[in-house]
């Protein structure tokens, strides 16, 4: 049964007797505002992409990526750091109320708090106002976060060793030497071994490979300490000093 020109009466809903097919004009009828996906917008899209690629090839080559030594879980005088993003959180875990004991709170309470707070601000601002200051609620909580994460991470980078860290991470050349030499079982024996590795890369001491030291030199230093080596670390008797001193010495020379 038909009701009015072009209508039909379906059930308690009217719809129109003949559909066209619901197709977009053609992007030919908008001048200067839209263009064809293919392959006019893709081909811009490749471009510019190709660009930044061959940006950071260029960057990848000139500055390469600052590797360290391979790690060594036996190793516990190496202090590790993260990327620059996560400095704000490392530098939280080294303030006493976050670290040690109460590790928890730095960890898991503080962080867990920070997102579950960025996670409620949709649902405890519903105002459509866009103006920061008709905001107070969200735009609080980003300059408190902002500028914790600021002061967090500036803190971290101001003070950390740098210097030591790029000592104790510094890729050092392996050398051979014989295990079953006298000066190497003496110095296994030692407290040298704990500092400076038990190939001679380094750790909290540097390395020992290649020092350019004389065996003198060397025994010097084991009695008075260089730099940040406190003096009388060796406890054992000169004739053993003088031994470990002259395969020190020796390391690394063909």
């Amino acid at each position: 049964m038909q009701h009015g020109k072009g209508m039909k009466f379906v059930g308690d809903s009217r719809i129109k007797a003949t559909r066209k097919p619901n197709v977009p004009k053609d992007y030919s009828e908008y001048p200067g505002k839209t263009e064809a996906f293919w392959p006019n917008f893709l081909l811009k899209e490749w471009m510019v992409g190709a660009i930044f690629l061959t940006g950071y090839l260029i960057i990848t080559l000139a500055h390469p990526s600052p590797l360290e030594r391979q790690a060594d879980p036996t190793d516990t005088t190496y202090i590790p750091l993260p990327d620059w993003y996560f400095l704000f959180m490392y530098q939280l875990l080294k303030y006493e109320f976050a670290s040690g004991p109460f590790n928890v709170i730095g960890a898991i309470i503080v962080p867990g708090l920070a997102v579950g707070a960025l996670m409620l601000v949709p649902f405890m601002d519903t105002s459509k106002e866009r103006r920061p200051w008709k905001r107070p609620l969200p735009t609080g909580f980003m300059l408190l976060a902002f500028a914790a994460i600021f002061y967090l991470t500036w803190e971290s980078v101001a003070n950390h060793d740098w210097e030591k860290a790029a000592a104790q991470g510094a890729i050092v050349e392996e050398v051979e030497f014989d295990e079953t030499a006298p000066g190497y079982e003496i110095y296994t024996g030692s407290s040298c071994i704990g500092c400076h590795g038990d190939q001679f890369q380094g750790g909290l001491g540097l390395p020992l490979t290649d020092t350019g030291l004389k065996p003198e030199e060397i025994e010097k230093i084991a009695h008075e300490g260089i730099g940040t080596m406190p003096p009388d670390q060796w406890d054992g008797s000169d004739e053993d000093l003088k031994t470990m001193a002259e395969f020190i010495s020796n390391l690394g020379k063909e």
